[in-house]
């Protein structure tokens, strides 16, 4: 980041009345001052923040900071909101859990990192099937990190002329270095496959060699979240440039199960046959599953029962069995 990237960025920190993001941004300057061969002045920014951050005065800000819709350009490429969601709304599996709980944990404690010369996670490639729970994972790291969430609208990235996709990609990179946020590109295949396949276009490769250098040269705070159903469609170039590529699988038995109840949890479910629930929803993903136990609750509701019955469940799971292989 460059110095005048890091003065907006501390202004910014300091109007939304966020000591710690400011602290945080303080150590990056140090961090910088250090590489060019300041160490003097890298020292006595590090003594002031220890300083600031021993008198216990320092406060984060509370709730995210209301921020202004994208303008100009950036409009058209981005969707701006701010997530409900959070890690402990989603069914993971321990290691998933873990996996997500640590890159919240290296954001949540970044200056730890920095004023040792290291960078917390922030660049993922989140792979697997449709519906795994990759696009909810966006959602609850931003809401976690109370940051807004920037969906890019792939539609008026991509156009006919190539260049200009290039420089609609430099637009979105320059705003996460002027707004601090989770920025998610779904279905990156489309951006990312590979540079060698032999239906490709010379411009569909000069587009993915911007992003891989912009990737690279990205110095920003915010996270930057990739998702692809299509692993094997992407160039092997772009793993590397990712600081963690974190895998998505179809729901085991126990994930299915958190499911399943999560969903029905205001209903009477004593009478439920969970193991046979579970057998059935074999191969679906998490969202269809989660699908099929609010049809079961729909039918439930509208036949004024409290109760889910074995049979809602089994119709509902058999109905989105079929939609998901039509």
């Amino acid at each position: 980041m460059t110095a005048s990237k890091h003065l907006i960025a501390l202004l910014k920190s300091h109007i939304a009345r966020d000591d710690d993001q400011f602290l945080s941004i303080a150590m990056q300057v140090a961090a910088h001052e250090a590489r060019k061969g300041h160490g003097q002045v890298a020292q006595q920014l590090r003594a002031l923040v220890d300083q600031a951050r021993s008198s216990g005065k320092v406060e984060r800000a509370r709730r995210p900071v209301p921020i202004a819709q994208p303008k100009g350009d950036l409009a058209a490429l981005v969707s701006v909101s701010f997530s409900e969601t959070r890690l402990a709304s989603m069914a993971l599996t321990d290691e998933l859990e873990l996996r997500l709980k640590r890159v919240l944990t290296e954001q949540r404690q970044q200056h730890k990192l920095v004023e040792r010369g290291l960078q917390p996670r922030r660049k993922l490639l989140l792979v697997g099937p449709p519906g795994s729970g990759k696009t909810m994972t966006a959602g609850a790291l931003a809401g976690e990190l109370h940051l807004p969430l920037f969906t890019v609208v792939f539609d008026t990235l991509i156009t006919r002329f190539m260049g200009e996709t290039a420089s609609k990609l430099r637009i979105i990179f320059d705003a996460m270095t002027e707004t601090r946020g989770v920025y998610f590109f779904d279905e990156f295949d489309a951006i990312g496959s590979r540079r060698s396949e032999r239906n490709d276009v010379g411009e569909i490769r000069r587009v993915l060699n911007s992003f891989l250098q912009f990737l690279e040269k990205d110095d920003s705070d915010s996270l930057i979240i990739a998702a692809t159903n299509h692993v094997e469609l992407l160039d092997p170039a772009l793993f590397r440039r990712f600081d963690d590529v974190i895998q998505y699988d179809l729901p085991d038995e126990d994930v299915t199960l958190k499911i399943l109840q999560s969903r029905l949890v205001g209903f009477d479910t004593d009478k439920l046959d969970w193991s046979k629930a579970v057998e059935l929803t074999a191969g679906l993903s998490q969202a269809e599953i989660a699908r099929a136990a609010d049809e079961a609750a729909k039918r439930a509701i509208l036949a004024d029962r409290s109760d889910v019955t074995d049979a809602d469940l089994s119709v509902s799971i058999k109905e989105r069995r079929s939609a998901a292989h039509r």
